[in-house]
């Protein structure tokens, strides 16, 4: 999926649509709600929904600037953005099969997160239980104790931030002050931590 926006406000782009898509798995009931489903698939067309409410809400895109810029079709942006939340809401069916009427339920659903994050109804702690829940699963133990001892950082975070909270902390055998050091900053939230963070377990360049 290709955003192409202005350099400026790409980042304000993909952190309210990151913010929309977490809180459309918080409405569905949470990720272990989708994975008792054993219905994954959902994520993709929650994702788009989210892009898309997020470029038509926030920059007033039309259709076929979204469809070009999300790569999906005109006629699946027509489904998101024409669904009715509370009329989704009154049958959500997450053993949905046909992708048209996924796609059309996670239109609705994205634009309920939205609506529910403008009016400052967005649970933050849903950012670090859905990636702790993801960091369990992968048996990312290193990942589960940072996102416990980031708890009341305030995000984008600087180094200073992430240092207060993890000072004296060692990452397979390395301390968490030399790791702070290679990371970009500022973060924007915590998941792109524990992403800079494997990546410069693996020996990756973090930007």
């Amino acid at each position: 999926m290709v955003i192409e926006v202005s350099p400026q406000k790409e980042k304000d782009v993909d952190t309210l649509a990151l913010r929309v898509f977490l809180k459309t798995i918080e409405i569905l009931g949470g990720p272990r709600k989708l994975v008792e489903h054993r219905n994954l698939t959902w994520l993709p067309s929650l994702m788009a929904a989210s892009y898309a409410v997020v470029l038509r809400e926030e920059y007033m895109k039309s259709m076929e600037s979204i469809a070009k810029e999300l790569g999906i079709g005109k006629q699946t942006v027509g489904h998101i953005l024409g669904a009715d939340p509370e009329e989704v809401m009154k049958r959500i069916n997450l053993e949905e099969k046909i992708e048209k009427k996924r796609i059309h339920i996670a239109g609705g659903l994205a634009k309920l997160a939205y609506r529910e994050i403008k009016e400052g109804r967005d649970e933050k702690s849903i950012h670090f239980e859905i990636s702790r829940s993801i960091a369990k699963s992968l048996g990312a133990d290193w990942a589960v104790h940072v996102l416990t001892g980031i708890r009341g950082v305030d995000f984008p975070a600087n180094k200073e931030d992430l240092l207060e909270k993890l000072r004296g902390y060692e990452i397979e055998g390395i301390k968490i002050e030399e790791i702070l050091e290679k990371l970009d900053y500022p973060v924007r939230n915590p998941a792109e931590l524990l992403r800079s963070i494997g990546r410069i377990l693996r020996g990756e360049r973090t930007s």
